[in-house]
């Protein structure tokens, strides 16, 4: 089958990890898949999609993220809006598209009746928003409008998990009364990367984007609470510096860790390369990994 994915930016993330995967599965069992994006920095990707057979083609690169630091989510979806009309008028049709993170592109997919348009919902996106004053209330009703509507309007609807399944149907309750249900697909993990015995060393792990919304601060005040001089705390995760709130986040770990008396045993990694990232996850004594609760493993 030919293969479309659609993805807002093909950065370094879970979300990134995942499409990556799919893309190399696919591809190993004959499909022809190709990756559509907004963005594709080859500085800061996962290694596989440098590879020559790795088909990635970036429109609206110079489309901007926000407005004076503000209107992510209205500039998120212009964004995807232009890669899906290149899709749509620059490219014939696909078997499939994989439509990741951002509804609004569905209903441009779907003006070819040709193609079956899939949609991945990783949480919906209204949940992980602010609504704190009547301002923000007034600007997201529009889009947390839009989101339920276009999701609903996916032939496919995938999941990562039982427990979004569930968020999904507690939040679109218009599509759950209308029998509209996510089925679950987890995200893979390449275990081979894991087949090799590392050396053994009391470290905890941290794996998430530098985001407020991840509460990283958590990971860094437990570990303060140990009080031990003898164990060591890695915080890695996906990392872009044209993202503010990845910057100011970073600066306000580093301060917590100064203040809690842990900086010299806390080491930060930003966006770290799949070769190093291993050796990490081998050695560490516990992961420690955030999706809407806090979870250590």
């Amino acid at each position: 089958m030919n293969i479309a994915i659609i993805h807002p930016d093909l950065g370094i993330g879970g979300a990134e990890r995942l499409i990556v995967d799919a893309e190399v599965e696919l591809a190993s069992h004959g499909h022809n898949v190709h990756i559509f994006t907004s963005h594709h920095d080859r500085n800061r990707c996962f290694e596989e999609t440098l590879a020559a057979s790795f088909a990635v083609t970036v429109y609206g690169s110079f489309l901007t993220r926000h407005i004076f630091y503000r209107f992510h989510a209205v500039c998120a979806y212009i964004r995807c809006i232009f890669v899906a009309l290149c899709v749509l008028f620059k490219w014939p049709s696909f078997d499939v598209v994989l439509a990741d993170q951002v509804s609004v592109v569905i209903p441009i997919l779907k003006l070819k009746n040709s193609s079956k348009v899939v949609f991945y919902c990783h949480f919906p996106d209204l949940l992980l928003a602010k609504h704190t004053t009547l301002v923000r209330r007034i600007y997201r009703a529009p889009i947390n409008y839009l989101e339920q509507l276009t999701t609903g309007m996916a032939d496919l609807i995938l999941v990562n998990s039982k427990f979004t399944a569930s968020t999904f149907a507690a939040t679109f309750k218009r599509l759950d009364s209308r029998g509209i249900k996510p089925a679950v697909l987890y995200p893979a993990v390449n275990v081979d990367q894991f087949s090799q015995p590392n050396g053994y060393k009391l470290n905890f792990l941290s794996i998430n984007r530098f985001e407020k919304k991840k509460n990283i601060d958590l990971a860094i005040s437990a570990f303060a609470m140990l009080g031990s001089p003898d164990v060591t705390l890695t915080i890695a995760g996906g990392f872009d510096e044209r993202l503010r709130e990845n910057v100011d986040y970073l600066e306000q770990l580093k301060v917590l860790a100064e203040i809690k008396g842990v900086s010299k045993q806390v080491k930060f990694i930003t966006s770290c390369p799949t070769a190093e990232r291993t050796p990490f996850c081998l050695s560490a004594y516990a992961l420690y990994i955030h999706q809407r609760m806090n979870i250590l493993v």
